[in-house]
């Protein structure tokens, strides 16, 4: 088996000595005894070519995907798998990292955006601000407050409170001061917050980016850096009441962004508990398993239950109990019939967790949004510091690969705030996070196919000549409509044409023109043109503003 990987490898890799390893750090014992015993057999030469830093990046990650394509079909163990995919990504992100060899020749600086992260021009900006502005009105309909915190916290502050996923956070380098890491979400630094300020009672909504390093799917709104939306609830209240209005939140705006059919899936981890508990598994693995459970929307539950006992350590009687329920999802139908599983209910925590789902479903009946809302036993979010409801949102998709995934997310957290108080004082928190990033992307993508076009100035009038020498007439009216709180612009050249000025109003989607003249000057009026209807009328200088606000108002 060596000797043939040695052959291949010889076929599509020019490696020296001092660049094989140097360039990529290999983790996966299969590729390591490979190179290794490969080391052997490679010798320099002048008539051997050496391949640039580049070239070799880019061959090995061919290879691997053909190892990657031989185990798949060898049947081989998830860990062999997950080794090879590992070095690929490794791979991958040293190849991200080197120029091109035009930019080497040049010996210019690589202009791209870092791995995982994207520009945004004047049309994606405008229709981002949209999307954080109807967020915002219904964050602050229902009486949030907002507030900020820095983007990155003390590495402490994070570490322990994200399960497997702590791998994903960004730790800064250390320069001789405080270890510090970038914030992984916006609900670790809130509960930091209310610790450190003592605060035991708000609503509030923060609107921030936070950093992950995860392999990015940017066409799906998967990015290392991103922006969230937060509304969390502190505060001792009655069961269910603060959990309501997360969802009535994210309810509320799926619905103004109009992205089509959404599906708001709950379950709970007291639920969760009881199931381990009923089926007798050591609590020792609730995280794992949880973290293997949280598949099941994107794997078979054949390649999760595989997991389950291979990597996890389940006995397979284990893994069919749990099965049996997590494989389940519906409305207060399914809460009742559990509610009479005799065997589910060996555990206090199961009848609980049910409970509360069956009046969480009774408020989302009176609120008038239970036909969006699914109970579904296999949502186990990975997160370690939910200890109530759970809750996430996705997108409805005919086709699998327009899938975004979940486009919300959030769930009560009771001993997070503990967590950093001296005196382990907990604060109950309830919360929603909404991800903008993925949403945008999906109206990005809406638009793209309907070909709409987006306004990216919020100019309603654009003060326009028709002559020359009439700047300083132009800079009068500008100055009075804005006074007047109307959005005016003017050409910024003294004598413009007037034909580009009208095709600017028409390709920014600017409203009204008004064009001044010499004539109409001398007579005491000026023109108005709406530049969708080209329909042009004269009225008096003195009520131009007047006139102005009577059109805008019925846009």
């Amino acid at each position: 088996m060596i000797c043939l990987i040695n052959r291949t490898l010889s076929k599509v890799c020019h490696f020296t000595k001092g660049n094989r390893l140097e360039l990529i750090p290999i983790s996966s014992s299969l590729t390591r005894r490979c190179c290794t015993n490969f080391d052997k057999t490679l010798h320099e030469s002048e008539d051997s070519p050496v391949k640039s830093e580049r070239e070799t990046a880019e061959q090995q990650i061919r290879y691997l995907k053909r190892e990657l394509q031989r185990l798949k079909a060898a049947n081989a163990s998830l860990d062999q798998m997950a080794a090879v995919r590992a070095d690929i990504d490794k791979v991958q992100e040293k190849l991200d990292s080197l120029p091109s060899a035009v930019d080497k020749a040049d010996k210019g600086v690589l202009l791209k955006p870092a791995k995982g992260t994207r520009d945004y021009g004047p049309e994606q900006m405008a229709v981002r601000q949209k999307v954080l502005d109807d967020i915002i009105k219904v964050f602050k309909r229902y009486g949030a407050v907002t507030i900020d915190t820095p983007i990155f916290e003390l590495k402490e502050v994070l570490t322990g409170k994200y399960g497997e996923d702590s791998k994903l956070i960004y730790d800064l380098a250390d320069q001789g001061g405080e270890i510090l890491s970038l914030r992984y979400d916006l609900t670790v630094p809130f509960a930091r917050y209310l610790a450190m300020n003592k605060i035991s009672n708000i609503k509030r909504y923060h609107i921030g980016k936070v950093y992950r390093r995860d392999n990015p799917a940017m066409t799906r709104g998967r990015y290392r850096e991103f922006l969230q939306c937060d509304f969390d609830i502190a505060g001792q209240y009655d069961p269910m009441l603060a959990e309501m209005e997360c969802v009535s939140i994210a309810y509320e705006v799926l619905t103004a962004l109009s992205l089509g059919d959404f599906r708001i899936k709950i379950n709970h981890r007291a639920l969760l508990n009881g199931l381990f508990e009923a089926c007798q598994i050591d609590s020792s693995k609730f995280r794992s398993i949880c973290s293997a459970i949280d598949k099941l929307d994107k794997e078979p539950w054949e390649t999760v239950r595989k997991e389950m006992t291979e990597e996890k350590g389940l006995a397979d009687n284990e893994a069919d109990e749990i099965g049996r329920y997590i494989q389940r999802n519906g409305r207060i139908e399914l809460v009742d019939e559990l509610l009479n599983d005799t065997f589910l209910l060996k555990s206090q925590a199961a009848k609980t967790g049910l409970e509360d789902i069956k009046l969480f479903l009774h408020y989302c009946s009176i609120s008038g949004i239970d036909d969006k809302v699914s109970f579904d036993l296999s949502l186990a979010r990975g997160l370690d510091y939910y200890t109530g409801l759970i809750y996430e949102v996705v997108l409805e998709s005919r086709r699998k690969d327009e899938s975004v995934g979940s486009v919300a997310a959030g769930g009560r957290y009771d001993s997070l705030v503990g967590m950093f108080d001296a005196k382990k004082r907990n604060v109950p928190c309830v919360g929603i996070s909404l991800g903008v990033e993925r949403l945008f992307s999906v109206i990005e993508a809406k638009n793209a196919k309907e070909k709409t076009r987006v306004r990216v100035v919020d100019t309603q009038v654009y003060v326009a000549s028709a002559q020359k020498n009439l700047v300083e007439e132009r800079m009068k009216i500008c100055r009075e409509l804005r006074t007047n709180q109307i959005n005016a612009e003017q050409p910024l050249k003294k004598n413009p044409k007037l034909l580009q000025q009208l095709q600017y109003c028409e390709d920014q989607l600017v409203p009204y023109a008004v064009i001044v003249g010499e004539g109409e000057l001398e007579r005491g009026v000026v023109k108005i043109r709406n530049i969708s209807t080209r329909e042009e009328c004269e009225v008096p200088r003195s009520d131009l503003v007047s006139e102005l606000k009577k059109k805008l108002q019925i846009l």
